[in-house]
């Protein structure tokens, strides 16, 4: 077969690629840094002619027409499952409804609902055999394209090729779409005093020979930078972050003491830096496997040691954890939150740790608070949270009581709000 010839019949303009789209059908999209954007950023134009197109997406790190436009409405639905700031900015339009599902079941969960007439993802160039790498992205985008009717591929040299469970053939794709884009970088976070403190308490926590799940953002790169004293360590991550590969330059991440996927790094996406991307580039030692792998609390627990390193919005004096909503308003997602605090339950040695700062907006918002608002969303049930850390400290959660817990937190609450807390609990009866 000549992959070349092959590939070359499939290249068509954006435009011919978007008359593949009818109405009534399920467009499934690529994640993060892999969305499609030269794709969706001539949706709407289309808008005259379909109706009732459903777009399942997540974490869009871009605006578009076809939803932040509100006469998008009834031409197409943003059915998307992890909120970033324009589907929170569109969502009372009536173009984007949020779609409650955890990572590693994110398409087996939605297919069973409907499968996808059209992919929509992105891809690094062709190799001499006709594979294409998904790159730095394979979440749900494998299990999509194994279903979908039409597979449409934006291919672009700038992404990194990468290897794992990460790769597809010319002979899957209908259409392909060639760009050049860059691949989005992450602008560099400046670590301030209290999170620099909330990095050194969690490095306190962490053991050598320890396998991390961390994302990205001012706390977990400030624990990253707070590791680089410890030996052995190794990675098993939803979201591989800039911090990971400075403690892997630093000597403390080896993978060597792994006990699964030994020696190598695994992951189901990623969001940096150039440098962070070309450390990725044909780097047998990184493997990208899909979310339904990776997530799986089952396979997360078979790690030793394994760590998880999460955040919340709020966290209520028993600690239960809403990482997804401010009240029954939809911020964010369950995402792979809810999965690694589970997965490191099953772990010898495992830990989960809630991570935030105590309070927001100038100190007059708690995020240690007596309740969770009313319709705020459960992520993480108390029982599977072991520490929660605040810049006041660190709170021991696992196996405690109730009252022992409210002891816990509020100890590490911002001083302010400590004796509303211990009111609270009294009237409350909450110990």
């Amino acid at each position: 077969m000549k992959y070349k010839e092959l590939y070359q019949r499939k290249v068509v303009s954006v435009e011919e690629a978007l008359k593949q789209i009818k109405s009534g059908q399920e467009v499934a999209c690529g994640l993060i840094a892999c969305e499609p954007v030269a794709i969706l950023n001539k949706l709407h134009t289309i808008k005259e002619q379909v109706e009732d197109v459903s777009v399942l997406t997540a974490l869009l790190m871009n605006e578009y027409d076809f939803f932040m436009n509100p006469e998008m409405k009834g031409h197409f639905l943003m059915n998307n499952w992890f909120y970033t700031g324009g589907a929170r900015k569109s969502h009372p339009y009536g173009t984007v409804s949020y779609v409650p599902l955890e990572l590693h079941r994110s398409a087996s969960s939605r297919l069973a609902y409907h499968k996808p007439d059209v992919f929509l993802g992105c891809a690094c160039p062709m190799d001499k055999h006709g594979f294409l790498s998904l790159s730095i992205d394979t979440v749900y985008e494998k299990d999509m394209i194994e279903w979908a009717d039409k597979v449409i591929i934006e291919v672009n040299p700038n992404f990194p090729r990468t290897y794992g469970d990460s790769h597809i053939h010319i002979s899957e794709i209908d259409y392909i779409i060639e760009t050049d884009r860059p691949v989005p970088i992450l602008p560099e976070a400046k670590i301030d005093a209290k999170e620099r403190l909330i990095g050194e308490y969690i490095a306190d926590l962490i053991e050598d020979e320890s396998t991390l799940q961390i994302g990205f953002g001012n706390i977990p790169l400030a624990v990253t930078g707070c590791l680089t004293g410890k030996k052995d360590l190794g990675v098993h991550t939803e979201m591989f972050s800039e911090g990971l590969l400075d403690l892997y330059e630093a000597g403390a991440i080896t993978n060597r003491k792994k006990t699964i996927w030994k020696d190598k790094f695994v992951a189901d996406c990623a969001l940096g830096t150039k440098r962070l991307y070309d450390f990725f580039d044909n780097n047998l030692a990184v493997e990208f496997h899909r979310g339904s792998v990776v997530n799986d609390p089952r396979i997360i627990g078979r790690n030793h040691k394994m760590v998880a390193i999460n955040s919340a919005l709020e966290i209520d004096l028993t600690g239960q954890c809403c990482a997804e909503s401010i009240g029954s308003k939809h911020y964010s997602g369950t995402g792979g939150h809810k999965e690694f605090v589970q997965g490191v339950q099953y772990s010898p040695g495992g830990k989960s740790i809630i991570a935030c700062l105590s309070t927001a907006r100038n100190d007059s918002i708690s995020h240690i608070v007596p309740m969770l608002k009313l319709g705020a969303t459960v992520t993480t049930s108390r029982v599977d949270v072991d520490y929660v850390v605040t810049e006041y400290g660190v709170a021991s959660l696992s196996g405690r009581s109730i009252r022992e817990r409210v002891k816990e937190l509020i100890n590490i609450a911002h001083p302010n709000f400590r004796d509303y807390l211990r009111s609270e609990a009294e009237r409350n009866q909450i110990w």
